[in-house]
């Protein structure tokens, strides 16, 4: 089995220089790391509700997997961490315009706690 580490600068480097990959391509899937609403460059997350931190997490998923040789239309699976569950709407509304006719299996939760107080982070399964 290969691992290739995926790293692009149209998505935001790993987290406060935390020591994990964009992501990692193995065995014919992409597995994209935990995405915030954080631009490339930026070093706090952008501003807005719900619904807005959502789009630039897709932004940084498309990016990354869009490096990887791959697409959102290959996605397999998503895990997505909402810091209140009440957003579950806001982030699903914004969700399925990215996802297509054939979304992912996708598991979501809310956590006490995202880091730099986001509202959500995706964390990504595709096919390369």
């Amino acid at each position: 089995m290969n691992k290739e580490v995926v790293r692009t600068e149209a998505a935001p480097a790993p987290f406060q220089g935390a020591p994990y990959s964009q992501a990692i391509k193995a065995n014919g899937f992409v597995f994209v790391s935990g995405q915030l609403s954080l631009r490339p460059g930026d070093k706090e997350l952008s501003a807005g509700d719900i619904g807005s931190q959502t789009e630039q997490v897709f932004a940084n998923l498309r990016a990354i997997l869009e490096a990887a040789g791959t697409s959102l239309d290959n996605l397999v699976k998503t895990t997505v961490f909402l810091q209140r569950l009440e957003d579950f709407a806001g982030m699903n509304e914004v969700y399925s315009k990215h996802v297509g006719e054939r979304p992912p299996a996708r598991s979501t939760v809310e956590v006490a706690k995202l880091p730099s107080g986001a509202l959500v982070e995706i964390e990504a399964i595709a096919l390369v």
